[in-house]
């Protein structure tokens, strides 16, 4: 069936340190562009905040950056947070969890099946009457629903894709794996950088009908560096993130000097755990 579009569902995975309207904004942007190619359904989007265990520097509680991100999200009608990831005791590689939340899709977790169900089944039902009505071969009639699982694809910021050039930061075979097997969705304001980026490596150049590069026309230069330096200095961050955020940073007076400093001088999990990985 031709208009059988492929569902999608969005991954952003990060510190959310804290969450930004950027960060909302990168969801939005990627749906729309999605939806403008006429082949792909844009089901869900997913916020999986890191773990405490990423150790990066002015990293603050992960449970204060889940409850901003599930505040941001509340009147979204597609765009959820996952804390799976920010609960595990250890940091677990980006590819873990896409895989997890792959898995997920495939088989939905019974106790939640009523939350999962109702999204997932909404688009497949209207949709199973239609191929009838032309009646095409029965045998034909399973493939829609093998086809039907959701593509989980990880969604970014070009300074993610461009993170995959940082020595041991990623392993070889994850960056392949996540092209390969998933798919990359980079919004970016300077396509070319990123397009360069892409040509310049053989693995991300292999899978590139499988990196989708959204052009950022609308630029949008908030980033949490710059929000927690603003918080630090006791400056406004009003319009840069939302309000429930705003109050919640302010009501918990998350962002200070001294929260700037928590890891200082400790070694990124992931660069720990390559190095060791590589000496082995």
């Amino acid at each position: 069936d031709p208009d059988k579009k492929t569902e999608v569902v969005l991954l952003a995975c990060g510190s959310f340190n804290p969450i930004t309207n950027m960060h909302l904004r990168l969801f939005e942007l990627a749906k729309d562009y999605f939806h403008e190619t006429g082949k792909y359904k844009v089901i869900k989007g997913i916020i999986s905040p890191v773990g405490d265990a990423y150790k990066k520097k002015g990293l603050i509680s992960a449970n204060h950056r889940v409850t901003m991100a599930k505040l941001a999200t509340k009147n979204s009608d597609w765009v959820e947070v996952d804390d799976w990831e920010s609960s595990q005791s250890e940091w677990l590689e980006t590819l873990k969890v896409l895989r997890y939340h792959h898995e997920k899709l495939l088989c939905p977790d019974p106790t939640n099946s009523l939350q999962n169900a109702i999204p997932l089944t909404k688009p497949g039902r209207k949709r199973k009457q239609e191929p009838n009505r032309h009646d095409p071969v029965k045998k034909k009639n399973q493939n829609p629903d093998i086809k039907s699982v959701p593509q989980v694809k990880l969604l970014c910021g070009s300074d993610m894709l461009e993170s995959f050039g940082i020595p041991n930061l990623w392993k070889l075979e994850d960056i392949t794996e996540i092209v390969e097997n998933h798919g990359l969705v980079c919004i970016s304001r300077a396509g070319n950088s990123v397009q360069k980026f892409i040509y310049e490596s053989d693995i991300l150049w292999r899978h590139k009908n499988n990196i989708h590069l959204v052009e950022e026309w609308i630029t949008n230069d908030i980033s949490s560096t710059k929000i927690r330096r603003a918080l630090r200095r006791g400056q406004s961050i009003r319009y840069l993130v939302p309000d429930v955020v705003q109050a919640y940073i302010e009501k918990n007076n998350l962002y200070s000097p001294e929260s700037e400093d928590r890891n200082a001088g400790v070694v990124l999990a992931p660069l720990q755990k390559h190095a060791s990985d590589s000496k082995n």
